[in-house]
């Protein structure tokens, strides 16, 4: 069987690391066509060396990157990497941020087949770009590992009652609201279970992730929001689960490890051995524990409900206030808590469209980024 030919577009952030890990395992499996990375450039230069793609990409030029021999240097080349149809059989779009949006459209417009680790481009677009995925005959494979987890427990979606998205619930878990208030970008990165970008480690602290996976979950299964349930499972073990019309429930688990969905969305259909192979014993974890999420003291879960069920641009604003509020948090700028009230205070200063255009979409993304900057002042 001829290799699989596979880029990456986010190659020196977190899930693009533990990618090349994985592909480093399959090796005999896999061809890396292209690396994408943004400005780490000396990281990208490693991985350009070792695996040596055809093409290398970079958001900061480095005429280091334009040396390698073999390899072609394409300055902020997403789109162009993603117009390969004949050199990619899938493209793994992990970048973070809206960045990801145009590369995955510019994919699915030369029909090729997409692993998804990226969630504004649900988020921000997730009716054009399923309805494109679907005139394209494109497969959008999640990378999450909750929808992963979803997508292999789905048999016939007819027969689902509801969606069970599993959440640990963060560093703040069992935390009041005052000292979740107060605490400090250590405190909120200190996630118990997960090792992600910062960003998306926030993101957990304060639910939001969960929030954004609800929205995704929406597109991705074409799941109404009131039969998409959240969760929360400190262990991490389960990592999703599916409940069918006759009552039974389907869950998938697994160690808390990105290495697996990440496998199995760039191999899907088939599995193979890889780097986690044999990691699983029910004996070691000894206990599985679960209950309702926090509304209240989480409440960007309910931001993301309500945004996802006024639809059109309303999850854009939701995200680009959310992120934007976040990167303060992170520059010591404002309390996490903070996060919150920002986004119940300028969602309903945003402009709503309906049914945006993609062009739209970026416009009001710039707008409630501004919307959020000036606040900050």
């Amino acid at each position: 069987m001829p290799k699989r030919k596979i880029s990456i577009i986010g190659s020196t952030g977190s899930i693009g690391r533990q990618a090349l890990e994985v592909l480093e395992y399959l090796q005999d499996k896999f061809e890396i066509t292209a690396l994408a990375g943004g400005l780490n450039t000396d990281l990208l230069l490693e991985q350009a060396e070792k695996f040596r793609p055809k093409y290398v990409s970079s958001d900061k030029y480095d005429e280091r990157l334009g040396k390698i021999n073999g390899c072609k240097y394409l300055f902020n080349g997403l789109e162009e990497i993603c117009s390969k149809k004949d050199e990619n059989d899938i493209i793994l779009v992990a970048v973070s941020g809206k960045v990801g949006l145009k590369p995955t459209l510019k994919a699915i417009e030369n029909g090729i087949d997409i692993a998804l680790a990226n969630k504004e481009t649900l988020v921000m677009a997730g009716d054009i770009v399923m309805a494109k995925a679907r005139e394209k005959g494109v497969k959008i494979l999640p990378v999450d590992s909750e929808h992963s987890a979803i997508h292999q427990c789905i048999k016939e979606i007819n027969q689902v009652r509801k969606l069970i998205i599993t959440a640990s619930g963060g560093p703040f878990l069992k935390k009041s609201r005052e000292e979740m208030h107060n605490a400090t970008v250590e405190q909120a990165l200190a996630h118990p279970k997960w090792n992600m970008g910062k960003k998306i480690t926030v993101d957990s602290a304060t639910l939001m992730n969960k929030g954004l996976e609800i929205i995704e979950a929406h597109h991705l299964f074409n799941m109404p929001y009131e039969k998409i349930d959240v969760i929360i499972h400190p262990q991490s073990v389960v990592h999703s689960a599916i409940e069918n019309k006759d009552g039974s429930v389907i869950a998938q688990l697994g160690v808390p490890s990105m290495h697996i969905p990440i496998q199995y969305a760039i191999s899907y259909p088939e599995r193979f051995e890889g780097i986690k192979t044999q990691s699983f014993s029910f004996a070691d974890i000894a206990r599985l524990d679960f209950e309702k999420p926090d509304f209240e003291k989480f409440p960007s879960l309910n931001y993301a409900y309500n945004a996802g069920r006024k639809g059109g641009s309303a999850t854009t604003s939701l995200n680009a206030i959310n992120e934007e509020a976040v990167f303060a948090f992170l520059r010591g700028e404002i309390k996490l808590c903070r996060i919150y009230d920002l986004i119940e205070n300028l969602m309903p200063q945003c402009t709503f469209i309906a049914k945006p255009t993609i062009d739209e979409i970026f416009e009001l993304d710039k707008e409630a980024r501004e919307l959020t900057k000036k606040s900050l002042l």
